[in-house]
């Protein structure tokens, strides 16, 4: 499917669920590349996120794999394989299990979250180049009223 030559009402007439899955695809495949320039992953990213109390986690307690995967159940891909990533991670001295198998932050693991959320904003400007902030809100809301519509959470 391709937009080249299309007018306005042709255009409102794509199916919306095409145009949402080539664009996710392309973003997860973008950010993607650029966090493998800099020698990590994305789900390695998620895994520090969601053990920093200074991120996604509510108290900075461990967690065990199971506990991870369901806490990133709306946005971990099937291909992603937790028990690879933290242990990566774990050799890194990112992370250290305890005996509960228990991952748990360690103090050069929530420095490695912090610099590698430091590149987000430069991700971020690549991607929104040539799109003003009116037109991203209008797509956002677009985006959510399609959820909506289709029975879906867009909170």
């Amino acid at each position: 499917m391709t937009t080249q030559q299309l007018s306005d009402a042709e255009l409102a007439s794509q199916p919306a669920a095409y145009w949402t899955g080539v664009a996710y695809e392309a973003l997860i495949a973008y950010i993607r590349a650029r966090q493998a320039e800099k020698g990590y992953t994305q789900p390695q990213f998620w895994l520090l996120r969601n053990l920093s109390k200074n991120d996604i986690s509510p108290d900075g307690e461990g967690m065990t794999l199971p506990e991870l995967r369901q806490a990133m159940t709306s946005y971990i891909r099937p291909e992603d394989d937790l028990a690879a990533e933290a242990e990566v991670l774990l050799e890194r001295g990112w992370l250290t299990r305890d005996a509960e198998n228990r991952l748990w932050l360690t103090a050069q693991g929530e420095q490695a979250r912090v610099d590698m959320a430091s590149i987000a904003p430069a991700i971020g400007a690549v991607l929104h180049e040539g799109i003003d902030d009116a037109d991203y809100v209008t797509t956002v809301k677009v985006l959510q009223r399609l959820i909506r519509n289709a029975g879906g959470n867009a909170a």
